[in-house]
């Protein structure tokens, strides 16, 4: 699951990122409001973490800008702005949780699956799609109850597409997933991946197809 970070501080930024790597997220990291607004137009995270005092505005005006766009992606805001006055005007601008420098990582992780496991975001304990399931805990896809074997980006784009059970997950969605913000994709990347999801479901008897909703994306269902 890919995670965007805003935060001027690079050290911390990337001691950040690096911690929620070891907690099984991808992490994105940019410096600047400019910047997030640019690629939070085009690019799907599921959930950012957001310091408020970058280099070229409050992070408060993007928080705003990004609820003014109806845009539902959860948001913790991380800063050292710890008065009663400022965590308040922090949630009433559209922040969804609030952590104060200095923290532990530990509560930081644990207040982002809080978020994710809220209704309508992306985390559950265990996901399932006929006799398929998929364990977010050790990230593991099992048929019929036995462990299956995937590869790194195979398990990520169908850790997405079950996530997303019931709507179609557009080629630009699980590019974001699996590579995240950057320029350096083949341009048949996603295609691949999903292909070989498919056969492999297929040969190891997943009651489930993997569809391609031509123009549009990809949508996994119950084998009809």
């Amino acid at each position: 699951m890919r995670l965007l970070i805003v935060e001027d501080n690079q050290e911390l930024a990337e001691l950040l990122a690096k911690g929620l790597q070891t907690a099984g997220y991808e992490a994105d990291i940019l410096s600047t409001v400019e910047e997030a607004t640019n690629v939070l137009h085009t690019t799907f995270y599921a959930a950012l973490i957001l310091d408020l005092g970058l280099p070229d505005g409050d992070g408060l005006a993007l928080l705003r800008e990004i609820r003014h766009r109806n845009n539902p992606i959860p948001v913790l805001v991380l800063t050292a702005r710890g008065g009663l006055h400022d965590r308040v005007h922090g949630l009433r601008s559209g922040a969804d949780d609030y952590l104060v420098k200095p923290f532990a990582l530990e509560e930081l992780v644990a207040r982002l699956e809080a978020q994710l496991r809220r209704p309508g975001h992306l985390l559950g304990s265990s996901l399932r799609i006929a006799n398929l399931e998929f364990d977010t805990g050790n990230r593991q896809a099992s048929i019929d109850d036995q462990p299956q074997l995937l590869s790194a980006r195979e398990t990520a784009v169908l850790e997405l597409l079950m996530r997303s059970k019931g709507r179609v997950v557009s080629k630009k969605q699980v590019e974001d997933h699996i590579f995240g913000h950057s320029g350096d994709v083949a341009s048949n990347a996603v295609e691949v991946y999903v292909h070989r999801l498919r056969k492999q479901l297929s040969e190891r008897g997943a009651k489930v197809q993997v569809h391609t909703i031509r123009g549009v994306g990809y949508l996994i269902a119950e084998e009809k």
